[in-house]
């Protein structure tokens, strides 16, 4: 199959996102290292450390929109979209696919992340060079998670999104060097995801995730910084509004499953989805 030249395959907006995914993650990286090298009076170290995250937050939004636009051109020779969109899927219910698989959780949560990582460049200050960097650490494991490199046959780091479906999965069907004709439909959302609540409720938890990072950010920056109180007040109102983010998705969550899940109630108190309402 590897000496068959293909016909039909959208593969320029694949390789696209994967070189995205790449930068992405070397951007954090490098992002990571030029702040832990711009102590104080290094203004050159700190330019760079900045330089570098904002380049990977605009790699990270190109790759979200590189993937939503396979799914929504409905480029099926693409294991993600074939899997989990279809043809009949109304607009709304594109967006709840994006998120229903691994791949693309991973890539909301690091949507958020590099959007906060922003926020804290203009308005962290002093503490600034280590929350940041601990952001940008947090998007070099998160981005691996979308990598989906493999290291001599043996290892597979993370998963991609943009994996074709040939590369997938084996069938005669990949035989055909047109086998794109035959491939007309993906399999669809699953139905108890096909509800309004799904298109906000993951999106508002992952940013709720997200905004956790931050106070442990603050927190451990103290610890290198030797500030063990000062960095209560600005972590503070980070950690409320968290724990808000993540209280409103949790509600949101509750409503689609007395929806979508016929529980006879909420959860019909489950103790796995209510042990998250205990304080």
């Amino acid at each position: 199959m590897e000496n068959i030249t293909f016909i039909g395959e959208h593969l320029l907006i694949g390789n696209l996102g994967k070189l995205l995914v790449v930068l992405a993650l070397v951007t954090a990286l490098l992002s990571v290292l030029f702040y832990v090298r711009s102590g104080e009076g290094k203004t050159k170290e700190r330019t760079l450390a900045r330089s570098m995250f904002f380049i990977h937050a605009a790699s990270v939004v190109g790759v979200f929109i590189t993937l939503f636009f396979i799914i929504q051109k409905h480029y099926f020779e693409y294991a993600y979209a074939y899997e989990h969109s279809s043809m009949a899927l109304p607009l709304r219910y594109m967006v709840s696919c994006f998120w229903e698989g691994q791949e693309g959780s991973f890539l909301l949560w690091i949507v958020w992340n590099a959007l906060l990582g922003l926020v804290l460049i203009a308005t962290a200050k002093r503490w600034e060079r280590g929350v940041v960097a601990i952001m940008a650490l947090s998007q070099v494991v998160l981005t691996s998670m979308i990598l989906g490199v493999n290291f001599f046959d043996v290892y597979t780091l993370g998963s991609s999104p943009f994996e074709l479906l040939r590369e997938k999965m084996q069938a005669p069907i990949f035989s055909s060097a047109d086998y794109i004709k035959n491939v007309v439909d993906g399999t669809g959302l699953n139905p108890l995801l096909q509800n309004y609540w799904m298109v906000i409720h993951p999106p508002t938890l992952f940013l709720g995730f997200a905004l956790t990072i931050v106070p442990f950010a603050f927190a451990v920056t103290s610890l290198f910084e030797k500030e063990y109180r000062a960095w209560i007040k600005p972590a503070l109102p980070w950690a409320l509004v968290a724990g808000m983010v993540l209280g409103a998705g949790i509600v949101m969550g509750g409503f689609w499953a007395y929806e979508s899940l016929s529980f006879g109630g909420y959860w019909a108190w489950d103790p796995v989805e209510n042990a998250s309402l205990v304080p």
